[in-house]
């Protein structure tokens, strides 16, 4: 079965080229040029790859990658304007596989596009060994390679704020008071702010829990915190 990509793109000229080319190379192809649209249809689970423009009418790449990322892992090429480097980092930072800049060369774009379909492949036929990775959900923690990722997407995290995460982990389902936590992620000779256990709280909900629009790090008024699975 041919491997089927979707391109939403707005400038015709340019989604009727990579069109014409990626089916000489092989691939199924169906184009789109509205942001709403191209969403629905990558949402459908009908594609290989979306190459997924920036700039589009009715809803723009990155608010659409974003949506994509929250029910699927289909990969992502971004295309973005040479100059908008704030584009690259957003759609990077958003869960895109790779991005490639316009005018590009058509052997680039072919390349990249193998290269995501290769990652994914070895990907399903080689899964992750967890080992003692610590897990809730799709939240997974190797203390060893000090990695944390959420549904294959890494999440990158300071020495403190890991150190956190993984005590709660290590205790899931239990439900943990600051100055348990203190002793354990600071230790007993900490002399800082009582309230840093909330502060780092709330930088582990920010690049998890809001990022990943889950609810896995619960509050517990009166006693502490604690990770459970939704």
């Amino acid at each position: 079965m041919a491997t089927k990509i979707l391109v939403v793109e707005d400038e015709e000229k340019i989604a009727r080229f990579i069109e014409l080319e990626l089916e000489y190379e092989g691939y199924q192809v169906e184009k789109v040029a509205d942001g709403r649209q191209g969403l629905d249809m990558a949402l459908s689970g009908g594609f290989d790859l979306v190459l997924l423009d920036i700039m589009l009418p009715g809803l723009n790449g990155v608010e659409i990658l974003r949506r994509i990322r929250k029910g699927s892992d289909v990969p992502v090429i971004m295309l973005t304007a040479r100059d908008a480097v704030m584009d690259k980092v957003s759609g990077l930072d958003m869960g895109a596989d790779d991005y490639i800049t316009k005018p590009f060369a058509i052997e680039e774009l072919l390349a990249r596009i193998r290269l995501c379909l290769r990652k994914r492949a070895a990907g399903a036929a080689e899964p992750e060994e967890t080992g003692n990775a610590l897990t809730c959900g799709a939240l997974v923690l190797h203390p060893e390679r000090h990695e944390v990722a959420y549904d294959g997407t890494p999440v990158e995290l300071t020495s403190r704020e890991f150190a956190l995460l993984q005590t709660l982990l290590e205790n899931k389902n239990i439900v943990l008071g600051r100055d348990t936590l203190l002793e354990r992620v600071w230790g007993y000779d900490y002399m800082g702010e009582t309230n840093v256990v909330d502060v780092y709280i709330r930088y582990l909900r920010s690049k998890i829990d809001d990022k990943f629009d889950v609810k896995l790090i619960k509050t517990v008024r009166g006693v502490g915190y604690v990770v459970r699975e939704e």
